[in-house]
């Protein structure tokens, strides 16, 4: 079995800053891509940030220039370093990634989503 468990959010107040993380644990045999995805009140979920297994990166036009995500190959975790908060980055943070999950026997290739961290930025 494999979770995915975000932690970091809270409340903080426009132009300040926040670190999400995600750490992934259970039967993992390797993770290729990782992201971020956020879903705010009566939007659709969206992707922020995302980070393949090589480093490489890409980030969504609202988040640009603010948010940097990372990631530690070697202990399954990831990071969202998020700077200059606005109350439009307001949501719920996911964490996402497309793993190798370890079998009995074998191996497959899924995606696993974590349930969710709060960020609200307001006054």
């Amino acid at each position: 079995q494999v979770q995915l468990v975000e932690s970091g959010g809270g409340l903080v107040q426009p132009g300040g800053s926040l670190r999400l993380s995600c750490a992934a644990s259970g039967s993992i045999f390797s993770i290729n891509a990782m992201g971020w995805y956020r879903q705010a009140p009566g939007k659709e979920r969206e992707l922020i940030a995302g980070i393949t297994s090589g480093g490489s990166t890409n980030y969504g036009d609202s988040v640009k220039g603010r948010f940097t995500i990372s990631r530690d190959n070697a202990k399954n975790t990831m990071s969202l370093q998020m700077n200059s908060l606005k109350p439009e980055d307001t949501a719920i943070y996911y964490c996402n990634a497309n793993l190798w999950e370890r079998l009995t026997f074998g191996s497959r290739s899924r995606d696993y989503w974590g349930k969710g961290t709060l960020v609200t930025v307001s006054s």
